[in-house]
């Protein structure tokens, strides 16, 4: 998985937008976006992080690389919060 932070994404129009810019760099990469969290992660077929990151960036937004072993350490555990089991 590849994982984006993305600050300037701010609501379901940008999420759209980002999601068509990584579709049109790689049809088939499955796209998961955390608005909450502004984080975009990208599980490629065909294009590499450098593509990706590029079309987020030429769709008017601003990519930074996250660990993805971050972006799962940061998830909550199955639940809503994190604080429920």
């Amino acid at each position: 998985m590849i994982a984006f932070e993305v600050n300037d994404m701010t609501c379901g129009h940008c999420v759209g937008t980002i999601t068509r810019a990584l579709k049109s760099t790689d049809r088939d990469a499955k796209v998961t976006i955390d608005l909450a969290r502004h984080l975009v992660m990208v599980e490629p077929t065909e294009a590499d992080a450098q593509d990706l990151r590029d079309a987020i960036a030429e769709a008017g937004y601003s990519p930074v690389p996250v660990e993805a072993a971050t972006v799962d350490a940061a998830a909550p555990g199955g639940a809503c919060c994190g604080h429920c089991r």
